[in-house]
């Protein structure tokens, strides 16, 4: 007997986020009582696209955008609403969690290196760095990057200094370290393990000698 799908009421949950083009704290969705909290905890009411959302105001520091989108959240759990708020703008997160978190996943690399038994275990650990979407490397190698042209961004003159011109030199550096991290991984990983010695078979009795 199949079982029939509850019913969610989709248009009363908000989301709060920053949105990555603007970098407005948004809220969308929510009934018009979850309006009225938004509004009451610093959001105002904005035209869109397709109907009315909130955000917080322009130019607001980005401290107190997190205090507001944080109180705006609590409000409206109380009030019995659904509400999904960006971690990044939660206050009450725990400060440098996911950064403990990367030291943790780390050492752990560091520890199945340490006890890799096996070539196929090394190769394991091999990809976990050099992977080209989501490898370590790599992920190191786009925040160089963005931190390069955020530095370019930001320089009055205009032009690139000499320790900035090296910081993108890097990046080449780090693209290749992963190149050659990933061709050893797929050769270790090809490796043939050594066949087992072959057993010998059993020695044949002495023969008996008859008196």
């Amino acid at each position: 007997m199949s079982q029939k799908e509850p019913d969610f009421w989709v248009l009363e949950y908000v989301t709060i986020t920053q949105d990555p083009r603007t970098g407005l704290v948004v809220a969308i969705g929510g009934t018009e009582r979850a309006a009225d909290i938004l509004q009451r905890t610093g959001f105002l009411s904005a035209p869109g696209p397709r109907g009315d959302y909130h955000r917080l105001p322009h130019a607001l520091p980005f401290e107190e955008q997190r205090l507001k989108a944080t109180a705006a959240s609590h409000a409206l759990l109380t009030t019995g609403h659904s509400v999904h708020l960006d971690p990044a703008l939660n206050t009450l997160a725990t400060p440098d969690g996911e950064r403990d978190a990367a030291l943790r996943y780390l050492a752990q690399l560091a520890e199945r290196t340490f006890a890799a038994k096996t070539s196929s275990e090394v190769a394991e650990v091999l990809t976990e760095i050099a992977a080209p979407v989501h490898g370590l490397l790599p992920l190191v190698r786009e925040v160089v990057v963005r931190a390069w042209n955020a530095a370019i961004r930001q320089d009055a003159h205009g032009e690139e200094a000499g320790p900035v011109a090296r910081l993108g030199d890097t990046t080449d550096s780090l693209s290749h370290a992963a190149y050659l991290i990933h061709l050893a991984r797929d050769h270790i990983a090809s490796t043939p393990r050594e066949p087992a010695a072959p057993s010998l078979p059993p020695s044949p009795a002495p023969a008996r000698r008859t008196p």
